[in-house]
């Protein structure tokens, strides 16, 4: 994917996304982030909120105001949730809570370019009486809402993307983890323990089945 990157301080970010197969051009004030990004000649835009010259919000607004509607991933050092709904309020796709661990970054980047090949403005999944809002990074069960870190948002997510179908470990690393191997961890194991048990306190029933020797499917109860 071709990504322009405004941010003062790119270099970890850049050399992360370009070593993940990514074309990255990076600009560090937000003039000529402007510029280059009403091209119209990327396919996301990664901007960081406090970008010098004009901030990240402002950039954006002026994006959209001139009918540029390439998505946009916010990064953002303030990560409370009236911060993110601005960042959503100001033409933003996501929102990225600084600091951030790089699977967690590729994960959105592949979610976004992911929603724009497929022309599809998807802000919700659901599955029985379980909702996740993809825009405010929010998670209902039967109206109560469930707490998640960003690693279970993350598992919840593909579980949801998958939801009826039977995903296995394996398929769990790759695509939530980026990892492309085994490394002989229970860390899925103990992830899912933790998202099925502040799952289960929010409504009855059980919505994740463990599948003995496959992996696991997410469906309603019964």
């Amino acid at each position: 994917m071709r990504i322009l990157l405004i941010e003062d301080d790119a270099d970890t970010v850049a050399e992360g996304l370009t070593a993940n197969g990514h074309v990255v051009e990076a600009v560090d004030e937000g003039p000529r982030g402007f510029l280059a990004a009403a091209s119209g000649a990327f396919e996301l835009l990664v901007i960081d909120c406090m970008v010098p010259g004009l901030d990240g919000l402002a950039l954006v607004r002026r994006l959209r105001a001139a009918d540029v509607g390439t998505p946009v991933l916010f990064l953002t050092a303030m990560g409370g949730m009236e911060d993110r709904v601005a960042g959503l309020e100001a033409g933003g796709d996501d929102c990225l809570p600084k600091p951030f661990a790089l699977p967690e970054l590729l994960a959105r980047v592949e979610a976004l370019g992911r929603r724009a090949r497929h022309g599809t403005a998807e802000t919700a999944l659901r599955c029985g009486d379980l909702e996740m809002d993809l825009l405010r990074r929010s998670v209902t069960r039967a109206g109560n809402p469930v707490e998640l870190q960003p690693r279970e948002f993350q598992l919840l997510e593909y579980l949801l993307r998958n939801a009826g179908r039977v995903v296995s470990k394996a398929m769990l690393l790759e695509h939530v983890w980026h990892l492309r191997f085994d490394p002989s961890t229970n860390v899925v194991a103990a992830h899912m323990s933790r998202l099925r048990g502040k799952l289960h306190r929010s409504a009855a029933g059980e919505l994740i089945t463990t599948i003995r020797g496959a992996g696991y499917r997410l469906g309603p109860p019964g």
